[in-house]
């Protein structure tokens, strides 16, 4: 079990390939004896049923094998441009995931914080500074930091990660241009089941970093309201 990786810089350019037909709406996954219902946030679409291998394999590089992929979605807009043959932006993309050792049994308070050890342990110390972006010139390309502890609670932590991405091969750099990725990575329990939510952001600017945090809290509530007993 591992925490969700950091996605290929390309990935828009490797999705433009890719054409979609889907609509958002709640669909049940079934773990162990569970079903478990998921939704999207408004304004995304799953594509997990579109039985793409390109697009699964794109997915996959979001996670790790030890974790099953229970969604990737993509906003509709990009549902829309791959629908009509056009470029992609892909800057803002979500996966659900759940850990194959135990998506079949209901996961002991023991189990769950191994999960959340295993997944979290490399974050780092968390970065303290009244500008992040600044922080983020000074680091190398790709390296990962840890920005925020966005909820820690017995059964559900939430934590948001930054990175600097070098330019597009063949394309200018641009500076007006997001070149900085944050994400969430929140796990928590779902009908006894563990699950690990994550959703990605090309930043340009303050106004998508708190539409990151919103998002993220939105699905969390909408995921637990949907699987109240």
């Amino acid at each position: 079990m591992a925490a969700v990786r950091i996605p290929a810089p390309l990935l828009a350019a490797s999705l433009a390939a890719l054409s979609l037909n889907c609509a958002a709406e709640p669909f049940t996954v079934r773990l162990g004896v569970e079903r478990v219902v998921f939704d999207t946030p408004p304004g995304f679409s799953d594509t997990t049923d579109l039985a793409s291998p390109r697009l699964q394999d794109l997915a996959a590089t979001l996670t790790t094998a030890s974790n099953r992929i229970l969604m990737f979605a993509l906003s509709d807009e990009d549902v829309r441009n791959f629908t009509q043959g056009e470029q992609l932006d892909a800057k803002r993309y979500m996966i659900a995931v759940t850990p194959k050792a135990l998506e079949r049994d209901r996961v002991t308070p023991t189990q769950f914080n191994a999960f959340i050890s295993d997944s979290l342990q490399n974050l780092g110390k968390l970065v303290e500074t009244d500008d992040i972006v600044k922080y983020l010139d000074k680091q190398p390309f790709g390296k990962i930091v840890l920005i925020a502890e966005l909820k820690k609670e017995p059964a559900a932590v939430s934590v948001m990660q930054a990175t600097r991405l070098p330019p597009l091969p063949g394309k200018a750099f641009e500076k007006d241009k997001a070149q900085y990725l944050f994400y969430t990575t929140t796990i928590f329990l779902l009908r006894g089941k563990a699950v690990q939510i994550a959703v990605y952001s090309l930043v340009g600017g303050l106004a998508d970093v708190a539409w990151l945090k919103t998002i993220t809290q939105r699905w969390y509530d909408e995921l637990q309201r949907l699987n109240a007993r």
